[in-house]
C-alpha cells in the first residue's frame, strides 16, 4: 500500500520552513542603524534598509489534506525527516524604517517531492507514487515605534501575510499514470509587535511575534521569534535564535492545521 503520509506530509513540513509563516519573522539585529544628520529640506533622518536570507530547521505536527475529498492525516516530522526531498528552498526577510516608521517582509519559496514504491501487488504488479509540493507565502506589514531608546525599541505593526500551496500526485500502475491536482490560496491579517533589547554595542537580543487569521483567511494564526543577534560591524550581522509558527486553516475540503518549530539562523546585509 502507499504511505498514507505521502501526499500531506511533506507539502505542510517544507513549505513553512518559515514559515510565515510564518509569516513572516523579522531576523533583523542591525535596524539601530546610527542616525544620519539629516540634509536642509529633508526628514529629520533617511531611510535605512537590510535584507536577511535565512534558514529555518522547523519539524512539524499538525493535521494536513491537500486536496478535496481526501482523508485528514495527521502528521509528525522532524526537520532531518525532509531533508532528502528537498529540490529548492529560498527564505528571504527584508526591514525597513525612517525615523519612527517601520516596514517589514517576508518571502518563503519550497518545493519538495517524495517518491515511495510498493508491491508487485497481484494483477496490478508494483505501484509508484511521487509526490510535489511547491509552497510560497508572502507578509508584508507596516508599523509604528512606540518606545525608541539606545538600549531599548518597541515596534507595533500589522498587514497581511499571503499563502498559495500547489500540490501534484502521480500514481504510476500498470504503464498508466494517474495525476491528482490541487492549488488553494488564502490571504491572513496579522497585527504583531517587536521588541529589541540592545546588551552591548555588538550584542543584542530580538523578540517578535503576531496573530492573525481571525476567520478571514485561517481560522487563527499565530507566531513567535527570538533571537540572539551578533554584529560584526555596520552592515553585517549573525542572527541564531527560535521560532515558532501555528496555522489553522479548513476551506472547501483543504486541512492546514499545523504547528512549526524549530532553530533559525540569518546573515543580516543592512545597507
Amino acid at each position: 500500500m502507499i504511505k498514507a503520509a505521502i501526499s500531506p506530509v511533506l507539502a505542510a513540513v517544507v513549505v513553512l520552513l518559515s514559515a510565515s509563516l510564518a509569516q513572516g519573522a523579522d531576523m533583523a539585529p542591525l535596524e539601530e542603524a546610527p542616525r544620519r544628520p539629516a540634509a536642509p529640506g529633508t526628514a529629520p533622518f533617511g531611510w535605512v534598509f537590510q535584507v536577511t536570507p535565512y534558514v529555518w530547521a522547523a519539524g512539524m505536527e499538525g493535521d494536513v489534506s491537500p486536496f478535496r475529498r481526501a482523508p485528514t492525516v495527521h502528521v509528525e516530522k522532524s526537520f532531518s525527516d525532509i531533508l532528502d526531498d528537498l529540490n529548492f528552498a529560498s527564505f528571504v526577510n527584508f526591514w525597513a524604517r525612517n525615523d519612527r516608521f517601520v516596514v517589514s517582509g517576508d518571502v518563503i519559496y519550497v518545493n519538495i517531492t517524495e517518491s515511495a514504491t510498493t508491491g508487485p501487488l497481484p494483477i496490478i504488479g508494483a505501484v509508484r507514487a511521487d509526490y510535489d509540493t511547491t509552497q510560497f507565502a508572502a507578509t508584508l506589514q507596516a508599523g509604528y515605534r512606540v518606545y525608541d531608546t539606545p538600549q531599548f525599541t518597541f515596534d507595533l505593526m500589522g498587514g497581511a501575510r499571503y499563502w498559495r500551496i500547489w500540490n501534484d500526485l502521480n500514481v504510476h500502475v500498470t504503464g498508466r499514470t494517474f495525476k491528482l491536482e490541487s492549488e488553494f490560496d488564502w490571504l491572513d491579517p496579522v497585527i504583531g509587535a517587536r521588541a529589541h533589547f540592545h546588551l552591548t554595542d555588538r550584542f543584542s537580543i530580538l523578540v517578535q511575534g503576531d496573530v492573525g487569521g481571525f476567520g478571514v483567511g485561517s481560522d487563527f494564526t499565530w507566531q513567535m521569534l527570538t533571537t540572539a543577534n551578533y554584529s560584526f560591524n555596520d552592515k553585517l550581522a549573525l542572527s541564531a535564535g527560535y521560532k515558532v509558527l501555528s496555522v489553522d486553516y479548513e476551506d472547501d475540503g483543504h486541512v492546514f492545521d499545523t504547528t512549526l518549530s524549530g532553530p533559525v539562523l540569518g546573515m543580516t546585509f543592512r545597507f
